[in-house]
This record gives C-alpha cells, sequence and structure tokens, in this order.
C-alpha cells in the first residue's frame, strides 16, 4: 500500500461533502498540475490519503482510500490529458493536522508537504503516515 496527500480548498470540495458521499467515493476532479497529474496515475485501488484541507485552514482532516485507479477527468477540456482517481472517505482525523504542526515536528522535516507546499497530490512515506496519523489522534 501507498501512501499521499491530496489538497482541497473546503469550498470547492470539503471532508463534509467526502463522508457524504458514501461508500461508493466520488472522482477526484480538478487536478491540472503534471506532477500531481502523475501522482494520481501512480496510486492503486487500496492506497490511502490524507484528506488535507487547503487555503486557509491547511490541515490534513481525514483518510481516504482510493476505490479505483486513474481514468480520463470527464471535467476537463476535449484532448486535454487529465486524469481523475474515486476515493472514498475512511474516517476524520480526531485531531486535525495542521501544516504547522507538521512544519514543528522534526521528523517531517523531509516531507513534500513541508517543503512543497503548493502541490496538490503528493506521496507521503509510511514513516511519516505514521507520525501525522498518531499526531491526528489514529
Amino acid at each position: 500500500m501507498a501512501y499521499w496527500l491530496m489538497k482541497s480548498e473546503p469550498g470547492a470540495w470539503s471532508w463534509q461533502q467526502q463522508m457524504k458521499s458514501g461508500a461508493k467515493g466520488t472522482a477526484w476532479t480538478g487536478v491540472r498540475n503534471h506532477q500531481a497529474k502523475l501522482n494520481l496515475m501512480k496510486m492503486k485501488k487500496g492506497d490511502r490519503a490524507f484528506f488535507y484541507h487547503s487555503g486557509e485552514e491547511k490541515a490534513a482532516v481525514g483518510v481516504v482510500e482510493i476505490v479505483c485507479a486513474h481514468y480520463p477527468d470527464l471535467t476537463a477540456k476535449v484532448g486535454e490529458p487529465w486524469v481523475v482517481v474515486d476515493v472514498k472517505a475512511i474516517e476524520p482525523l480526531p485531531n486535525p493536522v495542521t501544516l504547522g504542526a507538521i512544519k514543528a515536528e522534526p521528523k517531517l522535516k523531509a516531507m513534500m508537504l513541508v517543503n512543497n507546499t503548493r502541490l496538490s497530490v503528493q506521496p507521503v512515506t509510511a514513516d511519516e503516515w505514521k507520525i501525522v496519523c498518531k499526531m491526528g489522534g489514529l
């Protein structure tokens, strides 16, 4: 299993909306960055990701599971190469983990979120996953 972090503006798609999408999950649409697209293409069914509220909140707020590997993003213009994966909510983080808390944790100094805060879909190592889960109360 691989681990990821997926960012969403709460006003565009919130954790609450993700939870309401149920066991079927929903397509993670709108990724328009080549590096993020390549990360979506690496995801496999069963992988887990932190659901991260970007914008003002800047915090990991829940855990999602990849339920369908990548396929074309139907919200893209015809001929554009963008892809989506389907994700379903697994559980909220009892204590949202802020970007500030992540940056303050020395063991997470190499985490991509610390060094590339703008990338919307990024890998998370197994060790980073365990630390952030613990910080979040899981």
